[in-house]
Order: C-alpha cells, then structure tokens, then sequence
C-alpha cells in the first residue's frame, strides 16, 4: 500500500533511505530504554514486587531507581510495540514488491517469533516480549483492513480500560492484603535468589516458576497497551508519516510538547513510590496512572528523536551510531538477555543480589555501547541480523543471502524488525 501523502520537499537533502535510516535509529534509541528495564529484573529477585531491595536502600540507589521508573519504565515497550505496528506495513510492502501471498507470509513470522520468544524465555529473560507480540500481531493481521477510525477507538478504549482497571484493583488492597504480600514477596525473591545463583538447570526451572506467576502481569498491563501502540504504528505507517519525517516537523512539535505536558505527571506518579519504600497500594494506584499517560511520553521520546535527527550533522551522526542496531533490533534485544544471563545468573558470574540499580544503570549502558559496536561491524558485512536472518528464512520459506549485496537489504532489513 504506497503512502497517501506525495513525496515531500525536503529543504535537508535527506534521500529516502536516510529517512528510513531514521526509523532504525528510533527502532535503537528504543533498545537502550528496554535494556536499562529488563536488566532491573537480573539484577535483583525484587524487581517489581513491591518490597525493598536489600542492595537499593542507599540514596544513590533510591535516585537511580527513581529515574529507571519516571525516565524509563512503561514507555519504552511502547515505543518499539509502536515501531513493530509501523513495520508491518513495511511488510505488507514488501510481501506486494515480491508478489507473494501476505497472510500466510505473516502467520509464519509470528509463528516463527513465538518460537523464539518462547526459547528466550525459559533459557534467559522470562520477562519475554516476543510471544506476545506474535500474538498481538496475530490480531493486528485479522483488523488490518479495518478503518483508521476504528482502530484509532479501539487503541484509546484499550488505553483506558486497562488504566480503570488497576485503579479499580487498587481501591481494593486493604492493609492486611498489603501485609500478607509484603510477606509473600520476601520468601519469593529469597527463593528466586537462590535458584539463580544455583545451577543452569535451576536457572530454567525458576524461569518456568516465574513465567507462570506473572503470564497475567504481561496480559492485564502490557499486552493491552502494546496491542493500541500497534494500532498507532500502523495507522502512522499506512499514511506515511515516518517515511517523510521532514515533512511533518510541526506535528512533531506538537507531539513533543503535548506528550511531555500529559506523560510527565503520569510518570512522576509512578515513579514517586521508589522513594517511599514499601508501599504497593501507591505502586498500584501509580502504575494505573503511568498506563493512562505512558503512551503520550513514548510519543514524547519519539518526535523528540526524530526531530533530533533533523538537526544538522550531529543528528546525522546519531543516526549513524544507532541506525546499525535498531536494523538488527531482534537480535540485539536477544543478544541483551544473554549478556544479562551471563552476568547476572547461574549462567556465568551470578552477579544477581550483589549489586544496586545505579551500578545496574553501568552494565547496562556498557551492554549497549557494546551492542553499537557489534552492530556497525556486522551490518557493514551482512544484509540482516543472525536472527532476523532467520526469522526471514522461515517467513519467506527461501534462505536469503547474509552477505550485504545492495541498498536493497537496508529496507528489507528494516522490515524484519
């Protein structure tokens, strides 16, 4: 499906492909900020129980918490379940140029990312994104021929109905509800503490435990928030609004400051227990209100950086340094959780429980500059990541070639993200 606005006059010079450049930059900046989140749940057994952390009572550690939580946390998977609805567009592209039949290309790619997720996670991170989208993407292939319109309700009923329900779970925690899950969480994190400090085969078992305690966390908070972020890439990639950035700047603005005036009280609410430990009836009651505000931050962060890329050679550079990782999003989101297993589990140095969140925030932009490095040598030889490359095979059911031929690749490698 082409674009409905016509090729825009860019007063920058910017060829179509830095434009698409541009989105792989975005797709990279996105994989710091799920990176700085996901490492908070190796690091320390009580992430996102609701107690306090042994290793994060020192004020440093309190601050940095703060920030992972008001910069970071319910925003960031946004923005790339944004960018994941955006490329399916570039799919259905993609699938029209090669003259192949979407639907069952598409359903072999979910198939083939649940795969994934699910190896992922119950060998490194049972946090695990990917099954999720496989399946949220399932149902974006069944609405895909509906209007703007009505995905644009359905997203914002999605939206608002997940924010009045944890508002309405939070009005119901009593005190001695609050009690017996202070209780709970301690024996728990000291269990999980001890398995993944154990074994590798102990590591798999605690993921199994764990992925059956909190498959609902994923169904009642981020799945239905990804799902609206789909809808708003999609609709965003169908009208062509990331294919001519330039031409959009004032939205943009708009985006950015909106975004920044309606996200920011959200997610100082979310984030101001971190400071005030041990209070799970404020985590809920500000985990109700960031689910309201979170996607205009995410929208916030992504004109922000778009707009930043615009400016001159130094967001020309920018684009440069994370445009290589965002086209390889999918193995470097792997490639994350293992470095993190590595460290952090049984797996290698079992760092967990020895650490506080502001030396988490270190290791976990030292994974990424490492993650930057590795992307720039490997794009520069090869047309796809090692799993999109395979993600790919099983999609077209044809072995693509590995080894950077054309320009070509950039854009189908793009759309493998």
């Amino acid at each position: 499906m082409a674009p409905h606005h016509p090729p825009a006059q860019n007063p920058g010079g910017a060829a179509p492909n830095e434009r698409q450049q541009m989105v792989d930059a975005l797709r990279g900046f996105a994989l710091l900020g799920i990176l700085v989140v996901n490492i908070a749940s190796f690091a320390s057994t009580y992430y996102g129980l609701g107690v306090p952390d042994p290793m994060a009572l020192s004020l440093a550690d309190r601050c940095a918490s703060f920030v992972r939580a008001f910069v970071f946390e319910t925003k960031f998977y946004l923005l790339f379940s944004f960018l994941f609805g955006y490329s399916f567009t570039l799919q259905m592209r993609s699938a029209e140029r090669d003259g192949k039949a979407f639907v069952p290309r598409m359903v072999r790619r979910h198939v083939g990312l649940w795969v994934i997720g699910v190896v992922h996670a119950v060998l490194l991170y049972y946090g695990d994104i990917l099954t999720t989208y496989a399946v949220l993407g399932a149902v974006l292939l069944m609405l895909r021929r509906r209007g703007d319109v009505f995905l644009a309700c359905a997203g914002i009923a999605l939206v608002l109905l997940t924010s009045l329900l944890w508002a309405a779970v939070g009005q119901m925690y009593t005190h001695m509800d609050m009690l017996m899950a202070t209780q709970a969480a301690y024996a728990e994190a000291a269990a999980a503490l001890a398995a993944y400090r154990a074994t590798p085969a102990m590591v798999v078992v605690q993921h199994l435990r764990d992925l059956s305690q909190t498959w609902w966390i994923t169904g009642l908070v981020q799945a239905p928030e990804a799902l609206a972020m789909f809808f708003a890439g999609f609709i965003a990639g169908k009208r062509g609004l990331l294919a001519h950035v330039e031409a959009h700047r004032t939205l943009l603005w708009r985006m950015f400051w909106w975004g920044l005036a309606v996200g920011l009280p959200g997610a100082l609410a979310y984030a101001w227990p971190t400071l005030r430990l041990n209070d799970p009836v404020r985590d809920i009651q500000g985990l109700a209100v960031t689910l309201l505000t979170a996607p205009f931050l995410a929208a916030a962060y992504a004109a922000g950086m778009l707009l930043v890329f615009q400016r001159g050679r130094g967001g020309r550079l920018l684009v440069q340094l994370l445009a290589p990782a965002g086209r390889m999003a999918l193995s470097n989101y792997l490639l994350q959780s293992l470095a993190c297993a590595w460290i952090f589990l049984a797996y290698g140095l079992s760092w967990i429980g020895t650490i506080g969140p502001l030396a988490t925030f270190a290791v976990a932009f030292a994974i990424f500059a490492g993650n930057l490095a590795l992307s720039r040598w490997w794009m520069h030889r090869f047309a796809y990541g090692p799993a999109e490359w395979l993600l790919r095979a099983f999609t077209n059911l044809q072995r693509p070639p590995l080894r950077r031929r054309r320009r070509a690749d950039q854009r189908d490698s793009s759309a493998e993200s």
